[in-house]
């Protein structure tokens, strides 16, 4: 085993000790802090207010972060390797679009009122999947994959639903406008524990399903021809790795909202350090995703307290300062 690949296995332990960490430091901070010691002695005794803020608020908030941004980050790594190009993200296909206007449809025809809790996600998910699925079947030709029109086809149905959208709230009350723009702007806050486990396990199968594929994504990287010549089936490859990463998305936007730049920044910072092999890179990225979630879900909660920001508002803050700061030394060292 060479040192290289060592130095890779420890960052990425070091990676889940730093999530554990911050996990626990989500759990402790927020309206009402608690020492290290004060939190065992809570989560022992299992009764009083400050165990149901923790059991009951704090840790779902910290397994759906995790989830989310695990999704979100892999979804990126995923989509980045398929299109071979960095600047690619989560959102570039209109999953998000597609999903924000299933639950914007929801919200202005009061559907979420008339059958339950689980509406807003389910059509915040069926939106999603509507916009996968026109986005593959307007880019497939005669059973060939064109990445090219499937991208741009996928930026253009993007706008569409943007633009739909932004239709319907322009016409809609301001109430719904308020619902509307609260989901899109991306929330942890989640009290069904069910939806919760639902994208727990969702987004560790889908972690589990994309490292049986990492070698053929590894292949992907050459190109269509030579990944075909070293014997992948890189027709059935595209279309898995799309519909995963399609899926892990849905899911995640149609629970949480709309979180930018966790599918875009994160798979990108962890290529510059650890290198594009995705057996290692699948999962750097979901541990990577994870922790700024959590992070920018800490800050949320506690920047302006006792209120609390939209979670998309600070990871856009960050990411976006981040990438520009990445990319302007990159230039640099050109």
């Amino acid at each position: 085993m060479n040192k290289k690949y060592i130095k890779q296995v420890f960052f990425i332990l070091a990676m889940f000790v730093l999530l554990i960490i911050v996990a626990l430091l989500a759990l402790s901070i927020g309206e009402i802090n608690f020492t290290p010691n004060e939190l065992i002695t809570i989560l022992k005794s299992e009764t009083g207010i400050e165990y149901t803020i923790i059991h009951n608020i704090r840790l779902p908030r910290i397994i759906l972060g995790i989830a989310v941004g695990g999704a979100l980050s892999l979804s990126g790594v995923i989509l980045q390797g398929v299109y071979r190009n960095p600047l690619v993200e989560p959102y570039t296909l209109g999953i998000s679009g597609g999903a924000s206007l299933g639950v914007a449809i929801t919200i202005i025809f009061n559907l979420n009122l008339l059958f339950g809790v689980f509406m807003l996600p389910l059509t915040g998910f069926i939106g999603a999947v509507i916009i996968t699925f026109l986005v593959y079947v307007l880019a497939v030709r005669k059973n060939y994959y064109n990445i090219n029109r499937m991208l741009l086809i996928g930026v253009m149905i993007s706008f569409m639903s943007s633009s739909t959208m932004m239709f319907l709230m322009s016409t809609t009350t301001a109430e719904n406008l308020h619902s509307i723009v609260f989901w899109i702007m991306g929330s942890l806050d989640e009290p069904n524990t069910l939806l919760v486990k639902f994208v727990l396990y969702t987004s560790l199968i889908g972690l589990a399903l994309s490292y049986l594929l990492a070698n053929q994504l590894n292949a992907l990287r050459l190109g269509e021809s030579k990944a075909k010549h070293l014997g992948v089936n890189t027709t059935f490859t595209i279309r898995a790795l799309f519909i995963l990463a399609s899926i892990l998305t849905g899911i995640s936007v149609s629970v949480a909202g709309v979180i930018g730049f966790v599918g875009l920044i994160i798979p990108h910072l962890l290529r510059m350090m650890i290198g594009s092999d995705n057996r290692l890179l699948l999962i750097a990225s979901f541990l990577g995703g994870s922790i700024f979630i959590l992070i920018s879900d800490i800050i949320a909660r506690t920047i302006i307290a006792p209120n609390e920001l939209p979670i998309g508002v600070i990871t856009g803050m960050i990411g976006g300062v981040v990438f520009i700061i990445v990319m302007s030394r990159s230039k640099m060292k050109v």
